[in-house]
């Protein structure tokens, strides 16, 4: 039963975010940082039997001349990374590797550096989108931008928006998680 509603799910997440056919691999990229210090990216892999942790992967961000707390170059950091690898490792991307859909927590300017990224790697068939936090970070006020397309919500009580909600919550506490780990490592380092 619960395998027949995941496959229900994607369908009808295809049909609202208008991609040809259901995704068999969504990635949801995000980060988390206090000032800047710790920054950490985070990247989650769901699929229709659902998160695969196997495959999450977390992303020190190494850029030294970042200006702290950039959350834009933090994210083109970590895409960047992400995409360059799958390139070189899998460049005819038949390893199952490979996202059908890209979700990024922010929104119409952390989709312009995802979409920046995606077309200096010449990527061009990969679905991206932002989601973006509705005021006051209300949940069920999400906001979702994709290239092309105006901005849009879903309904309140739509299952593809609690679908949504719980994958942009996981990449959330995982980044938290990596940089609360690493912000404690750091806490016991000497200068």
């Amino acid at each position: 039963a619960e395998s027949a509603s995941q496959v229900k799910i994607f369908a009808r997440l295809a049909e609202a975010l208008g991609l040809e056919e259901p995704p068999r691999r969504i990635e949801v990229f995000d980060n988390s940082h206090i000032s800047g210090t710790s920054a950490v990216g985070a990247m989650i892999v769901a699929g229709p039997d659902g998160f695969e942790k196997k495959h999450y992967r977390k992303y020190t961000i190494k850029s030294e001349t970042l200006t702290p707390g950039d959350d834009y170059a933090m994210m083109r950091e970590v895409l960047t990374r992400r995409f360059a690898r799958a390139l070189k490792e899998d460049p005819e991307r038949t390893k199952g590797q490979w996202p059908d859909l890209v979700l990024i927590d922010g929104g119409a300017g952390q989709l312009k550096i995802a979409c920046e990224v995606f077309a200096d790697l010449g990527i061009a068939d990969v679905g991206l989108a932002g989601v973006a936090k509705g005021p006051d970070r209300n949940a069920g006020r999400e906001r979702f931008f994709m290239p092309g397309r105006e901005p849009f919500s879903l309904e309140p009580n739509d299952p593809v928006l609690y679908f949504l909600q719980r994958l942009r919550d996981e990449a959330h506490r995982f980044a938290i998680g990596g940089h609360r780990a690493k912000r404690s490592a750091a806490i016991g380092r000497s200068q």
